[in-house]
């Protein structure tokens, strides 16, 4: 999966690499799907939750270059693997799920691994975990048509937040945003595609 997927795609630094080498991607998936683990697509989990493909994964983590003094919050994290991730990276990380019995189990999963410095929790996304927080690095497992303040708020500043998108069509646009003086920049960085996280759809406004 490194060889073929992540570096190909310009993703080269070595915690990042070394990180995505060391932890077992099919230890986190549901068991009829660990033959599928690796494949350079994103892998639906169940219950409304993806596991993103590695290439856009990865350069999620490139782009947010998350330092070992870091703290983390990654939302929609499924059964753990990304929290795995990045808990390699950072110094502590919070996953959060909206499913309380898939969250239960991706912090057994990370215990398991021996992951000690990444907790998960339960609730929903769009509210983020503002107890654990402020946070350095946001990112978003999933799709977005807007960005909740909630979630804004939660980013220190001077932190980045990574989501992607979902535009017109097939593709959505990766972004980054760069949090100054309270606000959010945001700038493109590549095309991507996921399902749209539950709490993030844009808000339709009513018309008679």
């Amino acid at each position: 999966m490194v060889d073929t997927q992540v570096r190909p795609s310009d993703v080269t630094k070595f915690p990042i690499i070394e990180a995505m080498l060391h932890v077992p991607r099919e230890m986190f998936v549901p068991l009829q799907l660990r033959e599928a683990a690796y494949v350079g697509e994103n892998l639906d989990l169940g219950g409304g939750r993806i596991l993103l493909d590695p290439r856009s994964f990865a350069k999620m983590l490139d782009a947010l270059d998350i330092g070992p003094g870091d703290v983390v919050l990654d939302l929609g994290c499924g059964l753990g693997y990304s929290t795995a991730v990045l808990a390699r990276l950072a110094a502590f990380v919070v996953g959060l799920d909206d499913d309380s019995a898939r969250a239960d189990e991706a912090q057994a999963l990370l215990s398991a691994e021996g992951v000690d410095n990444a907790v998960v929790m339960s609730g929903p996304l769009s509210d983020g975990a503002p107890d654990n927080g402020p946070y350095d690095v946001i990112i978003l497992e999933g799709a977005v048509e807007r960005m909740p303040e909630a979630i804004v708020q939660q980013l220190n500043d001077g932190g980045r937040i990574a989501a992607i998108f979902a535009e017109a069509g097939a593709l959505g646009v990766a972004r980054i945003g760069r949090k100054t003086a309270g606000r959010v920049v945001w700038g493109d960085v590549f095309n991507a595609s996921a399902p749209v996280l539950a709490g993030f759809e844009r808000k339709m406004d009513f018309q008679f």
